[in-house]
């Protein structure tokens, strides 16, 4: 392997959750990035998110097969996915909730980053070296009433780690997770609410033992570390990022 190669990273869903933090460590740490969303499909929205950054691509499908096939076009290897998998995740109690709602869950968070990893199977296990990350969650730390659907998909992704990283150890692929709550973002904590007002403020000061919410760069740096390693024997871990919670005094939560 080339020494001076830039490696190469790809990174889903890359305008949610923990995407822009993913694509700012990503490329500090030296990646050239693919950042696929399907919002990038409209220029404007592209322009913004790239800021006119050299080492970073547009992949504007979410078809597996597409996806790949994007990247592998123009690439001789593939170093890093980070499969950055988020849904909304509103409560509903057992009694009325919809399996419709179910069933989409179960297809963002769990079906979605598998069949991707699927397709980019043939290409990693040729490379005999790679780091698959997945973007999942700890809220099954402390299941809330309401939360069956997230709950669930949540647990099967994380259990899809470590079975994948069972399976693909021998290929050289290192699977692992980082799994956040009350990390930023507009898809589960929205600055107008948990920033910009005192009721929102107070709720992440009384639940997370840190106080705060986490900021992109930080979850962008353990990304970073994880979408790095040399070592293959880091593999199957669901690294919790969650700033001590629940750990500290439990208190409800909404994301």
């Amino acid at each position: 392997m080339n020494p001076d190669r830039k490696r190469v990273a790809l990174v889903t869903n890359a305008s949610g959750f923990a995407g822009p933090g993913a694509v700012t460590g990503l490329l500090a740490g030296g990646f050239r990035v693919y950042a696929q969303d399907l919002s990038f499909s409209d220029a404007e929205a592209w322009d913004a998110f790239a800021q006119g950054r050299a080492a970073l691509e547009a992949v504007t499908s979410d078809d597996p097969t597409e996806v790949i096939g994007h990247v592998a076009a123009r690439e001789s290897l593939l170093d890093a996915i980070v499969s950055n998998d988020h849904y909304p995740a509103p409560s509903a109690l057992p009694d009325c909730a919809d399996l419709t709602e179910f069933d989409a869950n179960y297809r963002a968070l769990a079906r979605a980053p598998f069949a991707l990893i699927q397709q980019a199977l043939p290409i990693l296990t040729r490379q005999e070296r790679a780091n698959i990350v997945m973007v999942t969650s700890n809220r099954t730390r402390l299941p809330l009433s309401g939360g069956a659907f997230p709950d669930a998909a949540r647990a099967a992704a994380n259990a899809l780690v470590k079975s994948l990283a069972v399976d693909l150890a021998s290929h050289g692929i290192a699977v692992n997770a980082v799994a956040p709550n009350f990390l930023y973002s507009e898809a589960y904590y929205p600055k107008a609410v948990f920033e910009q007002t005192e009721a929102g403020r107070a709720h992440v000061r009384n639940s997370v033992p840190a106080g705060r919410l986490a900021a992109p760069e930080e979850i962008g740096e353990v990304i970073l570390f994880l979408a790095s390693l040399r070592t293959r024997f880091l593999t199957g871990a669901v690294l919790d990022f969650s700033g001590g919670w629940p750990f500290g005094q439990p208190r409800p939560d909404i994301g």
